[in-house]
């Protein structure tokens, strides 16, 4: 792999790549049909061109629903879709299997959340975004149930980590490591690219009909949009978890609607208790959401009702919700055309596009992020820094708002008609506004992480300590009677003595002086004083002291301090 700087310093060397590209929309006869639509219309083409007018790769957005992009496999160039919340590349061709592909004898079946795809494994070059892997291993698949294959898509392409990826794991149970994603490998197949991906996704308003020229999205490969190179001052947003993540998960601070604030809750064994762990999934058009979200968004909408049958929330198109999320303490607000879309077949017909769900127990994420609040934020999916030595950092994101508050009710209502807001502010947990004024820093991210891993044995340790201290005080405590009662019987009355001339006394063992008296004996109070006698030591606290980069778990509770065990009079050290 490559060495690489931290994405703010090496902003100058990512503008300058050759594989950013930006996409126009071009006016050319339909390709592709939606099953159940009633008219061609509704799928709109987008072409992408180069700088030159020459073009390079198609990308097509359907009705704003899913994001397609070229892919070519054994010379032959398939659309799929781009999806960041998974990590295995399918193809559907017209014949299987594919033409001049290694096909193996694996078969598999790949689930996704909604649809799946099962095929044979195979092994062919690729070439994505002008970047091209010498060996890729993919699903040849023969049979498939997806609803990106109904919006003209001949497969997926996951942008995920290899961790997630079944492909790979199938392929390691035959002893072999062929089977990274498409990303690993296009980044090990060519160090010199910058090891991240960066989004701004088309938004298409209600009434746009036309065919402007208007640059509206990018897709790129280790390239920043220069009209978004603000997003390299932005701070990072830590995966959760933060060492090896499965998928793209970000912690969720809050949800603003209006002027209020819902903190939400996880069901993620590990996470923080007041957040929400939320999968960053640019292959879902809509946001799968726990019911009392949802609730909070449309619940208190006049003329909104939730739609058991369908699923859905029914929302009057004419109501414009102002809403933002709060993730690693900055505000991204949603473009409200895409918080209550019109649907394709009747414009006159809004819903929710926050879906309630319910995620069950054990899944590592509480909600599913899509499209509609991903349109509202240039996205950078980075896989993580280099630093000198050439080792790579934990991944991370950066979102940045490319929408105005005030822009975005005047487009709402100029689709939908009735008068724009103005002036409309977002503000999150601890007066947190669009501009982000603090973030936790990825080193105390860390550390926070490995507090909640060591917990339960910590607490252990205390408890076990708390015992010790209580068994030692009920001891002591009977030692210390016992010797009040031994004392009277020992004790004899001593005469009555006339004053001593002074004596000289050495207090150095087995001397005696010139009258014949023996050493005076020495008193035991004194003994446990430090550096009195070579056995003897200083009693000292155990600090529990934690720093942003160090953690070092205590130490066991009976070490003596030769760390053989406790010798003879030694007391255990505490971790209280």
């Amino acid at each position: 792999m490559k060495l690489s700087l931290p994405l703010s310093l090496t902003l100058g060397a990512a503008l300058a790549s050759a594989h950013r590209v930006s996409f126009k929309k071009i006016k050319q006869p339909r390709q592709f049909q939606r099953r159940g639509l009633d008219s061609p219309s509704d799928l709109q083409t987008n072409v992408l061109v180069d700088s030159n007018n020459n073009s390079t790769f198609d990308l097509n957005t359907v009705h704003d629903l899913i994001y397609l992009a070229n892919i070519t496999v054994a010379g032959v160039d398939y659309p799929v879709q781009l999806d960041t919340g998974s990590s295995d590349l399918f193809i559907k061709a017209d014949t299987t299997p594919i033409p001049n592909v290694n096909e193996t004898t694996i078969s598999y079946n790949l689930t996704y959340a909604i649809g799946w795809a099962s095929g044979h494994v195979a092994y062919a070059p690729v070439e994505f975004v002008g970047i091209s892997v010498p060996s890729q291993a993919f699903l040849d698949a023969d049979k498939v149930n997806n609803p990106a294959i109904g919006y003209g898509a001949q497969g997926i392409a996951g942008l995920g980590f290899t961790r997630l990826s079944s492909i790979d794991l199938v392929i390691n149970s035959t002893s072999s490591s062929a089977g990274r994603s498409l990303l690993f490998n296009l980044f090990a197949a060519n160090p010199q690219e910058q090891n991240f991906i960066a989004f701004s996704l088309q938004r298409t308003l209600d009434d746009d009909a036309s065919d402007t020229d208007e640059v509206e999205g990018t897709f790129a490969i280790g390239e920043l949009e220069p009209q978004y190179a603000a997003i390299a001052g932005n701070e990072h947003i830590p995966t959760w978890p933060i060492n090896n993540p499965y998928r793209w998960n970000l912690l969720l601070d809050a949800l603003i609607v209006n002027d209020s604030i819902t903190v939400p809750t996880t069901k993620v064994v590990g996470a923080p208790s007041n957040k929400a762990v939320i999968l960053m999934d640019s292959g879902s058009s809509y946001t799968y959401a726990p019911v009392d979200i949802c609730k909070a968004i449309y619940g208190n909408v006049p003329g909104a009702s939730y739609d058991a049958s369908l699923g859905y929330w029914r929302v009057p198109c004419s109501a414009e919700i102002d809403m933002a999320l709060q993730i690693g303490g900055q505000v991204f607000p949603i473009h409200p055309l895409d918080v209550n879309p019109s649907t394709a077949i009747d414009h006159t017909l809004c819903i929710g596009s926050f879906v309630p769900s319910s995620f069950s127990i054990g899944n590592d994420f509480d909600w599913l992020v899509g499209d509609n609040f991903l349109r509202s934020v240039y996205s950078v999916y980075d896989f993580g820094d280099f630093d000198a030595s050439g080792e790579m950092g934990n991944p991370y994101m950066k979102l940045l708002s490319i929408i105005d508050a005030d822009e975005a009710s005047a487009d709402f209502h100029k689709a939908r008609g009735g008068t724009p807001r103005t002036n409309i502010t977002y503000t999150g947990l601890n007066g947190i506004s669009v501009a982000p004024s603090f973030s936790i820093s990825t080193d105390i991210s860390e550390s926070l992480e490995m507090i909640g891993k060591f917990i339960p044995a910590m607490l252990g340790i205390v408890a076990l300590n708390a015992l010790i201290l209580i068994v030692c005080c009920i001891v002591w405590l009977v030692s210390f009677v016992r010797k009040r009662r031994l004392r009277p019987t020992a004790r004899t009355p001593r005469a009555r003595m006339s004053p001593m001339p002074p004596v000289d006394i050495r207090l150095e063992r087995g001397d005696s002086d010139e009258s014949g008296m023996g050493p005076m004996p020495m008193n035991l109070r004194n003994s446990y004083i430090a550096g009195s006698s070579p056995g003897n030591h200083t009693y000292e606290p155990v600090s529990m002291a934690l720093t942003e980069d160090t953690f070092v778990p205590p130490s066991p509770a009976f070490h003596g301090f030769d760390r053989k065990g406790l010798l003879p009079g030694d007391r255990p050290k505490s971790v209280a």
